[in-house]
């Protein structure tokens, strides 16, 4: 029987593509007992405070819409950074709906990390069974419904129009792209290394991998503990710490998820257009809380919506919703008459002036949905780097910052949570909703 000791640096590498992709696999992390420091980009100068106390490290850039040669510069310098910290083995964190588009970003920074670390193979599995979403034969299901059927069609940035993973990553990817079937998944752990060991064979780079549950995705985890990237959703981490207990390397935590509570103000921020942001929007107002919609249209002809919103929020007690989640034919209708990406920049910096105008009048804890949206936000509320604590809904953790005032967050990624969503994560936040 292995003795577990404690290693004095973190053992997990990861890098995001965005801020709620980043707290989804840190909460992943967290729960199965690693405690889990997320930066927001790559740290530049002084060490930060807390990350010698880490199991697992996560960067979160803001790369997954952005060209795919910068996307690649931001991934391979955040590797650097994680290289230094001791980190053994890495991790590429993409969504669990695959979003990307045939240019990128998947394919081409997962590449360009595995050139990097001197790899010739690693698997690709967005599957998260716990949200819905599940692999089989290469198709991405949403719930039942495939990928291309489930409403990210109408994704304004990412939309995904086919559900099968393997052409989709094939077409972003120079090497071959193959498929890691459930039916050698269920046969266990060996008959994937088996597996893996005939693909390299056949010259395979990245084998999109099926998982239709938690049990799967365990043993790709065991499977793959000696690969020095993985690529894919948060569901593949599951196994993942107990790899590192096997080896002696990880001590048994049940504090991993212990933060301390932060008091004071709330907002709540919405930017993402998904069907779950749309329900827990509408669920806010029929509740008749207080509430602004920011139109990318006004915003554009210069409607005065951010001081609008400072002034509603000034007005109450209560935690307000600014949101600019609509549907998506609405965000269509912008799109078209400004452009996607003036479009989103409109809401994203507005979301984001709100949200550093509040931070300075006092508010301390803050529920963002949307992941492009959350970057802008933490962004401009300047944070480092957050402590990950205890899970609010599947894939949303409570995180507080690293500093001396702390905030208080739940990034949400747009397509998580239950209707209620909004009032779950202040109360878990540390105070009342």
């Amino acid at each position: 029987m292995t003795v577990s000791v404690q290693s004095p640096r973190a053992l997990l590498g990861c890098i995001a593509d965005d801020s709620t992709g980043a707290t989804d696999l840190a909460n992943t992390l967290v729960r199965n007992g690693m405690r889990t420091v997320q930066t927001i980009g790559v740290p530049a100068g002084a060490a930060l405070p807390g990350v010698e106390q880490a199991d697992a490290l996560v960067v979160a850039l803001k790369s997954r819409t952005i060209p795919a040669a910068d996307a690649i510069a931001q991934s391979l310098d955040a590797l650097r950074w994680l290289q230094a910290q001791g980190c053994r083995q890495f991790f590429f964190k993409y969504c669990s709906t695959f979003d990307s588009t045939d240019a990128g970003n998947i394919g081409p920074v997962a590449e360009a990390l595995l050139a990097a670390l001197g790899s010739d193979f690693t698997i690709a599995c967005p599957a998260f069974p716990e949200n819905g979403r599940t692999i089989f034969r290469g198709h991405l299901f949403v719930g039942d419904a495939l990928l291309s059927e489930s409403g990210m069609e109408n994704h304004p940035l990412t939309p995904m129009h086919d559900a099968n993973l393997v052409r989709v990553l094939q077409r972003q990817s120079k090497g071959k792209v193959g498929l890691l079937r459930h039916d050698t998944v269920a046969r266990g752990s060996v008959a994937v290394q088996h597996a893996i060991g005939a693909l390299r064979g056949d010259g395979v780079r990245m084998a999109i991998a099926d998982a239709v549950s938690d049990a799967d995705l365990h043993t790709l985890g065991e499977a793959c503990a000696a690969l020095p990237l993985l690529t894919g959703g948060s569901g593949l981490a599951l196994g993942l710490p107990a790899n590192f207990r096997r080896a002696g390397l990880l001590p048994e935590r049940a504090d991993a998820d212990n933060v301390a509570p932060v008091t004071g103000p709330a907002l709540v921020l919405a930017g993402s257009a998904s069907k779950a942001t749309n329900a827990q929007v509408a669920q806010w107002l029929a509740n008749q809380r207080p509430a602004l919609r920011l139109d990318p249209l006004a915003l554009a002809e210069g409607a005065p919506l951010v001081e609008q919103a400072l002034t509603l929020i000034a007005a109450h007690a209560e935690p307000v919703l600014v949101y600019a989640t609509t549907s998506p034919e609405q965000v269509k209708a912008a799109q078209a008459a400004l452009g996607v990406e003036r479009a989103g920049h409109l809401v994203e910096q507005a979301l984001a002036d709100i949200a550093a105008a509040a931070k300075a009048r006092g508010t301390r804890r803050f529920v963002v949905a949307g992941g492009e949206t959350s970057g802008a936000v933490v962004q401009a509320l300047g944070v480092q780097a957050l402590r990950i604590g205890a899970q609010i809904a599947p894939g949303v953790p409570a995180t507080v910052t690293l500093e001396a005032q702390p905030l208080a967050l739940a990034l949400k990624s747009g397509n998580f949570g239950g209707p209620d969503f909004f009032d779950e994560a202040l109360r878990r936040l540390g105070g009342e909703a």
